[in-house]
């Protein structure tokens, strides 16, 4: 009997990534192994986000497209996971609209994945499988990364924060924390493999509580988050350390500190602001102001004055005037971020924010997420036009995938290089002369390992 085959077709975040690659590490354990077509694929898995409406309509954009499929290929598994299935009417939906699905599982058991499919397989009966909470953190799960080296890891799983606009704590559960231990052991391992770079992983890392389940000498009984970079910190062959996402309510001075004191923690943060409006962040729950915001942005550029800051913002949230509005292309202007993911505000339902008044027109919020790209878009060329001349450490990832000419990789910074080299330099920490820049990224010349 052939091989059979996989393909995994991932929305959202980079919690999501780091789980396709535990469902793609899963698949090739069974012994299938990766499609580069999805409609020639056996088993198709769809990984779901829930957080913007725009990646609910591109999900059942896929999924109509994959009836077709079905159709031809009727022996084709069509498996669907991930947040939106942690949201009941998504599940019914499904079942009423979309009949060629034939396996539904949600964030809680990933794990149980190859027992479900086989089930499926086997029985030919379709499955739905989604538990309402999580149990214990399971470890020592597969994985299949894209990149050989740059890794993610996962180091708590959920969400307490509740923000009115937020589906995420429906959907991933509340925050729980993996061992130290667990943690370090798997960076470990990465290295072994060649991993250069790890992004630590989590809704919110800055509330992160490793917790030792029993006596360890070289491990407090409970690691912060802080502690858990100095730990990390000491691990030979690792060049780079990351993290996303982190609150700006939780952000300790301890955390600022391990940007002086750890020389492996790069010097980028992406801190999520949301607005410039402390009416509107209070209406969101994000439970700090603007003028906090700001303030702990100085207290980071007071420590780490080359440090890199990149946020999140959402535009026409419900009861967002046109002051709102300017208090948050203000406090743009003020930070001056180095990038920005920028969203327009859609209602997720379960959350409160659905039921809010004053929901902003579409056209306003248009308008107002124009205005705002423009601003950050000058901003981000001033930055990246700033480093036009300078020597930065730059991470190859191999060759560029638009210039075959030319190797990309990131700044400690997190800037987009693509450059030239005499050399294959994947993988090694190189020098490059800055030469040219755009809005978005950056145009050098290697001159050493």
């Amino acid at each position: 009997m052939r091989n059979k085959s996989f393909y995994i077709q991932t929305f959202g975040c980079q919690m999501n990534e780091r789980d396709s690659e535990t469902l793609a590490g899963m698949l090739r354990d069974s012994g299938y192994y990766e499609s580069p077509v999805r409609n020639q694929a056996d088993v198709i898995v769809i990984n779901t986000c829930s957080v913007r409406e725009n990646a609910d309509k591109r999900f059942f954009g896929t999924l109509g497209q994959l009836k077709a499929v079905k159709r031809e290929r009727p022996d084709t598994v069509v498996a669907v996971c991930g947040c939106m299935m942690q949201q009941q009417h998504i599940i019914e939906t499904l079942k009423a609209k979309y009949p060629w699905v034939d396996l539904i599982f949600g964030t809680h058991n990933i794990h149980e994945f190859p027992e479900l499919l086989a089930n499926v397989l086997n029985e030919r009966e379709k499955i739905v499988a989604v538990w309402g909470r999580a149990e214990n953190i399971i470890e020592g799960l597969p994985s299949m990364r894209k990149n050989p080296y740059k890794a993610f890891v996962n180091i708590m799983y959920g969400c307490d924060n509740f923000c009115t606009y937020c589906i995420v704590p429906f959907t991933r559960g509340r925050e729980r924390s993996r061992e130290p231990k667990a943690i370090l052991h798997e960076v470990y391992r990465l290295v072994e493999d060649g991993v250069r770079e790890i992004t630590l992983l989590g809704q919110n890392v800055n509330s992160y509580q490793g917790m030792v389940s029993e006596e360890d000498s070289e491990i407090k009984k409970e690691t912060s988050f802080a502690e858990l970079i100095c730990l990390l910190n000491k691990t030979e062959g690792l060049e780079r350390i990351r993290f996303m996402t982190s609150h700006p309510k939780d952000l300790s001075e301890e955390l600022i500190e391990a940007y002086v004191s750890c020389e492996k923690l790069c010097p980028h943060i992406h801190l999520p602001v949301q607005s410039g409006s402390t009416k509107i962040l209070s209406m969101m729950n994000r439970k700090y102001t603007a003028e906090a915001y700001l303030k702990l942005v100085e207290r980071l550029r007071s420590r780490v004055p080359d440090i890199a800051i990149t946020t999140d913002i959402i535009v026409g949230f419900p009861g967002e005037t046109e002051q709102d509005f300017d208090a948050t292309l203000n406090l743009v202007k003020t930070v001056g971020f180095d990038s920005a993911f920028t969203f327009l505000y859609s209602a997720r339902k379960g959350t409160p924010a659905e039921d809010f008044k004053d929901q902003v027109p579409e056209s306003i919020k248009h308008d107002r997420f124009n205005r705002l790209v423009n601003i950050l878009n000058i901003t981000s060329a001033e930055k990246n036009k700033a480093l036009v001349g300078t020597t930065e450490e730059v991470l190859a990832e191999g060759k560029s995938k638009t210039n075959a000419a030319l190797f990309t990789g990131r700044t400690g910074g997190h800037k987009l290089v693509n450059f030239k080299a005499d050399s294959d330099v994947s993988g090694h920490i190189v020098k490059v002369l800055i030469t040219n820049s755009t809005t978005f990224s950056l145009t050098g010349r290697a001159s050493e390992v």
